[in-house]
């Protein structure tokens, strides 16, 4: 029967509730426990497809096809387990199914009210699929003190009533802010968050507070005290040199042991941290470093693009170095008189990302030119393979006109909107005018690759299943000239209709995929694609 963690924040955002949680987790994992990580997101979308990157960080995709939080992606890193389209609920799906139900008549004529309909909802969506675990953790987005979050943090407390002493705890990740003009960390923001949310009938069993001072045992006792908790259930978290030096870290203060003793566990095994310390001494001492030009439309919030900068990151592991990344605008290579060369030589390796809309596009395609004829290996990810694509029919093809219809009409669409594609479901029909929300083909498809290609080299297979997240697709129509353009159609779906993956074996590496692979990669397993795309750069960095 599962145990459940509720995890909530408070004095202000971006505390790192969901590193903690995903931390938490993996101590747990390490102890031999079965774990799972949900998150309750406050907004009213019904999920971030729509959303800016500048708004809302990168949009994680499932294999289920989920567009989720990107705090599932760190989920994921951290324990290796999947996330499911269960494991994250907003206020804007909840308050849509209850509609809905409400609209066909479900509630048979009562009035429906946040309580109990919406909070119900909200209890039900954290208590499905959790049989065979044996610990839940729920991350609830937000501050508590939010209006957004209420309808949440009544769920939960119900929730804690419903499932007895033994079986949920709450903890409370807050702020210890150093005052530099005083030189002391001040307590009282933690205690009026935790006045908050004893307000709403949360008692949190245990205080996890960010700090960037070591906090002493006086103000621990402090904070204890006037928090109405333990005081070994205070525990400080400073910043890490490293995301991957928290779950050692947070060990090392005891939170793990305090959450077992919470819920009454004696005697549970000591954690297997091996893996997490082999990943911390390849970060702190690797054989080498390389630089990975990043050119992209949304390098200004580097969360835009977090799974990406961490499968990097893996990738370095994988070949003990160091991976540099610089975030390149691509709209500074569209402006007249742009040096392109001067950019983009110090790079070791070029990669052109995933996005959405024309602004940078033709930026991006000058920066693939560029890796093409100077033999920097490149490595273009959905939107980059299809520029990959256009670059290729325009100067290896002859195809001059060659574009994109989403950015406009155009007489050569080497990249089109796909109207059909099979799934899991059946039979996937979209049209230009269809909503934008969940309408792209979403989650794990399967690939056949060709038996002698570079990328089922790297794969050691040639049967694979990789994340999409894309309302486009490259024109199988235009494989002929592309190929004999020098670009290989390596990678196809089942059905041979839909490209997913293009590569260049006369270039020391050139490969564009139409699927997101960052999504897979962990720190303990980097994807292969990027250990070997990092392994070219090094090779590169040798030459240069």
């Amino acid at each position: 029967m599962a145990r459940y963690i509720f995890i909530t924040g408070g004095v202000v955002s971006s505390l790192g509730k969901g590193l903690m949680a995903a931390s938490l987790a993996a101590l747990l994992q390490a102890r031999g426990f079965c774990v799972r990580i949900r998150k309750f997101d406050p907004y009213l979308n019904v999920d971030p497809g729509t959303m800016s990157p500048y708004q809302h960080g990168e949009v994680y995709v499932t294999d289920d096809g989920a567009e989720t939080d990107l705090d599932l992606g760190h989920y994921e890193r951290f324990t290796g387990v999947s996330a499911r389209q269960s494991d994250n609920v907003t206020q804007g799906r909840v308050y849509q199914t209850i509609i809905q139900r409400e609209r066909r008549g479900d509630y048979l004529g009562a009035t429906v009210q946040v309580i109990p309909h919406v909070t119900d909802e909200i209890k039900a969506f954290a208590l499905a699929e959790s049989d065979d675990l044996d610990f839940v953790l729920c991350e609830i987005g937000g501050t508590v003190g939010d209006i957004e979050s209420l309808p949440f943090m009544e769920a939960i407390r119900q929730l804690h009533n419903d499932l007895g002493r033994n079986r949920s705890i709450f903890v409370h990740v807050t702020l210890v802010p150093y005052i530099a003009a005083a030189g002391e960390l001040k307590t009282k923001p933690t205690q009026h968050s935790v006045r908050e949310l004893t307000s709403l009938g949360i008692q949190p069993d245990i205080l996890l507070c960010r700090c960037e001072h070591p906090l002493p045992e006086s103000e621990r006792r402090k904070i204890a005290l006037f928090c109405n908790v333990r005081p070994e259930a205070v525990i400080p978290a400073l910043d890490a040199s490293s995301i991957y030096a928290v779950p050692t870290q947070y060990h090392a203060e005891g939170l793990d042991d305090e959450v077992l003793r919470a819920f009454g566990i004696e005697n549970a095994p000591a954690p297997t941290l091996d893996r997490w310390h082999d990943i911390m001494d390849r970060q702190q001492n690797p054989e080498g470093e390389v630089t990975i030009g990043v050119v992209g439309k949304y390098v200004g919030l580097p969360d835009a693009y977090k799974s990406l900068y961490e499968a990097l990151t893996h990738g370095g592991f994988a070949n003990r170095v160091k991976v540099n990344i610089k975030w390149l605008d691509a709209e500074m290579f569209e402006e007249e008189g742009a040096d392109i060369a001067a950019r983009l030589e110090p790079m070791h390796g070029i990669l052109v990302p995933g996005g959405f809309g024309v602004r940078g596009s033709e930026g991006k395609i000058a920066s693939v030119k560029f890796a093409r004829e100077r033999n920097v290996p490149f490595f273009g990810i959905c939107l980059g393979m299809q520029m990959a694509c256009i670059e290729g029919a325009r100067n290896t093809a002859g195809i001059a006109n060659a574009s994109t219809t989403e950015f406009g009409e155009t007489s050569e669409p080497v990249v089109g909107l796909i109207t059909e594609w099979m799934s899991k479901e059946g039979l996937q029909k979209r049209t230009a005018e269809t909503d934008l929300g969940g309408t792209m083909r979403l989650g794990a498809y399967p690939a056949k690759l060709t038996g002698n290609s570079v990328v089922a080299g790297i794969y050691n297979a040639t049967d694979i299943s990789e994340r999409h997240r894309h309302r486009y697709e490259v024109n199988a129509g235009y494989r002929e000239p592309l190929e004999k353009g020098g670009l290989i159609f390596s990678g196809m779906s089942p059905d041979g209709t839909l490209p997913e993956i293009v590569e260049r074996p006369d270039h020391p590496w050139f490969v564009g995929v139409q699927f997101h692979p960052e999504l897979k990669s962990k720190p303990f397993d980097p994807h292969p694609l990027f250990a070997s795309f990092i392994e070219a750069a090094v090779k590169q960095s040798r030459l240069v």
